[in-house]
Order: structure tokens, then sequence, then C-alpha cells
């Protein structure tokens, strides 16, 4: 498998775990409870979904 084939399963993978993290997060919104590590998890899948993409600009 090439590089630009595992950056874009990567990135189908996050998109999915990004979801599922999305989801987790309204969840504890709508209980009221602290919601930092599901901020964080977003936050850190959308840094490495950004430097993917950068990856597969460059690729190109």
């Amino acid at each position: 498998m090439s590089h630009l084939q595992e950056a874009e399963q990567r990135i189908e993978e996050l998109k999915q775990e990004y979801i599922r993290a999305q989801d987790q997060l309204e969840k504890l919104e709508s209980l009221g409870m602290d919601t930092g590590s599901a901020e964080r998890k977003l936050m850190h899948i959308e840094s490495e979904l950004e430097q993917l993409r950068k990856e597969e600009t460059e690729s190109s």
C-alpha cells in the first residue's frame, strides 16, 4: 500500500472516530458532565486530519 493510500485510509478512520467522539461530547453535554476529555480528543483528531491532508496535498 502506498503512503498516499495509507493516508487516505487513516483519514477515513479519523472521520469515523470524530463522529463517535462528537456523539460522546454531545451526550456528556446533555448530562451536564465534564466534556474536557472529549473536547481534547476532537482537537487531537482535527490536528491529525489537518496534518494528513497537508501531507496528501504535498504528495499530489
